[in-house]
């Protein structure tokens, strides 16, 4: 990643073993991927690799050998930021201090909130629809000392 200028960390959930073509699509030009788990097959995180450099985490529902390699939770270092990654929400008193951004998913519902300083952030399902929930991911845009938040939707058209 280019510490000077803007980093762009595209940032998915709950795929379940579909990664939709809009989703790959999206991603092209990331310069670091997240997947807070529930992945569903080791084939999601080699096309995710195939894209940019990729850290995962196991969900609840990811089993076999290839999610016991993956860790519960992490801490990622993007430029200067500290993210902590894990599936299932945690509250604050669980969150590594020091850490600026929470990814989870788990809910499958897209939601950001600030809570003392730090950014928790779901990016949503990517995988199959639940119920009236949007199908989606994040992408944080890392810009000087801020961050932006854009919710893509995987099902609208390009």
């Amino acid at each position: 990643m280019d510490e000077a200028g803007p980093s762009l960390i595209g940032v998915l959930s709950d795929t379940h073993g579909l990664l939709r073509t809009r989703a790959l699509t999206v991603l092209q030009g990331c310069d670091l991927i997240l997947h807070a788990g529930d992945v569903g097959g080791p084939g999601i995180l080699e096309e995710l690799r195939a894209l940019a450099p990729l850290t995962a985490v196991r969900g609840n529902c990811d089993a076999g050998a290839w999610a016991e390699r993956l860790p519960v939770s992490t801490v990622v270092a993007a430029r200067d930021l500290s993210i902590y990654m894990t599936h299932i929400p945690q509250p604050p008193s669980r969150v590594p201090p020091g850490t600026q951004v929470v990814v989870f998913g788990h809910t499958h519902t897209p939601d950001q909130e600030h809570r003392d300083g730090v950014l928790y952030l779901n990016p949503g399902s990517a995988g199959p629809r639940r119920g009236n929930l949007p199908v989606c991911l994040a992408l944080l845009r890392l810009e000087g000392g801020s961050i932006q938040v854009e919710f893509v939707d995987l099902q609208a058209p390009a």
